[in-house]
């Protein structure tokens, strides 16, 4: 089951004993925990990873001590978040580390109750930044849904990479959102006000894709009975969406790989040399270095295009998730074919939890709006669902025979273990979730014999 999301933190500290106890308790409790023996190396991490947040020694030997090491590290990433420790710590220094864009300054032994908070403190931070960046990503029919960790991490590469002219591939199954991903790309960039123009390269024959691409003049081919301007004309200024970029012929990736270096191109039938300002924005749901293997793709096209790779993951692997997006999907088609807002049975959600959903998200949502269209309900039940879910159906999940006591002990050992399970074993963030308090957790984990 996906994980919530959980920061990844980065501990620089010359002294090997703060750095590993540090990473241990944030390991413990769930964090995905980093660490560098200086700032050198400390930024070259937090130039090849996604860092959330840097506990940072601000006295270190060698070439950059911590000070230096923050300014760096603001230049490279200025979203992450940067916490000063030190045992030798002054007035001033934590006044200088504030004006450079430090989250706090604490100091040595460092309170293992503080540090928690501080990193609670991030997670919010992070995921507030990231829903801000969900309603801003398009329309109402273009939001990225979930709150699982890896769409939390997709939004934050969508905030990295969207202000820059960086050129993205993103992959995954066909249904798990890749245009949402551009789209939202484009909405967030420089160049919003610009068109943001889509290719499916895998619907047009091959025999039309370089005038769609590139246009025409007028007598170029039967038919051209008009000049016409091709997608990368029309995106000038914007951005491009090339999708199904693998179903591209070789001469047309040749063709594209030229525009890519030089920004410029001929109409097809026509002499005159068209230059143009485009941002690229590619996808595909196969694997190009299978393709390339195969002789089928282009190798430098791929390093060319594959400047900031994204991966989708299928909806089968961010199964918590489904709640937001069927609430989403029911409040639209209850709108648009006028019905009163539905709800689904606890049982339904059950059955499409252990559903593969081949078809991903897209899938899910054609699913809801024919039941929303069908059901003569406000509550879709089990009966409800097409016959391919009905059949994934465990009786023993839905069993009503049940006597109370042991029903509702069943479900809340079943409930425990799925969120612990879903926050990968952190204690605290289970706790949270359940809210309840740590030790009450740990009795409940020991009632019902719950262990990893």
């Amino acid at each position: 089951m996906t994980q919530q999301f959980k920061p990844n933190i980065l501990i620089i500290d010359d002294e090997a004993s703060i750095c590993e106890s540090l990473q241990d308790i944030l390991q413990d409790e769930g964090y995905n925990a980093l660490t560098a023996p200086n700032g050198e190396a400390g930024i070259r991490c937090v130039a090849s990873e996604q860092i959330d947040l840097v506990f940072l020694d601000i006295l270190m030997p060698g070439g950059f001590d911590g000070l230096e090491t923050l300014r760096r590290i603001k230049q490279i990433s200025p979203d992450t978040e940067v916490i000063m420790i030190t045992g030798h710590g002054t007035f001033e220094l934590a006044l200088e580390a504030g004006s450079m864009g430090a989250l706090d300054f604490l100091g040595k032994p460092l309170s293992l109750h503080i540090i928690l908070n501080k990193v609670a403190e991030v997670i919010q931070k992070v995921e507030r930044r990231n829903t801000r960046i969900a309603e801003e990503s398009g329309d109402f029919e273009r939001p990225i849904i979930g709150t699982s960790q890896q769409i939390q991490e997709i939004l934050t590469k969508i905030r990295q990479v969207a202000p820059t002219n960086g050129r993205v591939l993103i992959t995954g199954e066909s249904g798990t959102g890749k245009e949402l991903v551009a789209y939202a790309i484009h909405q967030l960039s420089p160049r919003h006000k610009a068109a943001f123009v889509k290719v499916n390269c895998a619907a047009i024959p091959q025999d039309l894709i370089e005038s769609e691409l590139f246009g025409h003049e007028r007598g170029a081919f039967t038919g051209a009975l008009a000049r016409r301007l091709g997608k990368f004309e029309q995106a000038d200024g914007g951005t491009i969406f090339l999708d199904e970029i693998a179903d591209m012929s070789p001469s047309t990736q040749a063709k594209v790989l030229r525009v890519l270096e030089e920004q410029e191109f001929e109409r097809v039938g026509g002499g005159q040399t068209i230059h143009v300002d485009v941002r690229v924005v590619s996808a595909t749901n196969k694997d190009l270095q299978e393709e390339i293997q195969s002789d089928n793709f282009r190798e430098d096209l791929y390093y060319r295009l594959n400047v900031v790779p994204l991966h989708m993951l299928p909806l089968r692997e961010r199964v918590t998730d489904l709640p937001l997006l069927i609430e989403h999907f029911l409040s639209r088609f209850c709108g648009e074919n006028q019905k009163p807002n539905m709800t689904i049975h606890e049982n339904v959600l059950k059955v499409l939890n252990g559903y593969s959903w081949p078809g991903n998200v897209r899938e899910l949502r054609n699913m809801v709006e024919r039941l929303v269209i069908l059901c003569p309900r406000e509550t879709i039940e089990v009966g409800d669902l097409p016959p391919e879910l009905n059949r994934s159906v465990d009786p023993s999940q839905i069993d009503t025979e049940t006597p109370l006591r042991e029903a509702k002990n069943e479900f809340e050992h079943r409930f425990i273990r799925n969120c612990l399970e879903t926050n990968d074993w952190n204690i605290t963030e289970t706790a949270k979730q359940l809210g309840i308090e740590r030790t009450n957790l740990h009795r409940k984990m020991r009632q019902y014999d719950i262990k990893r």
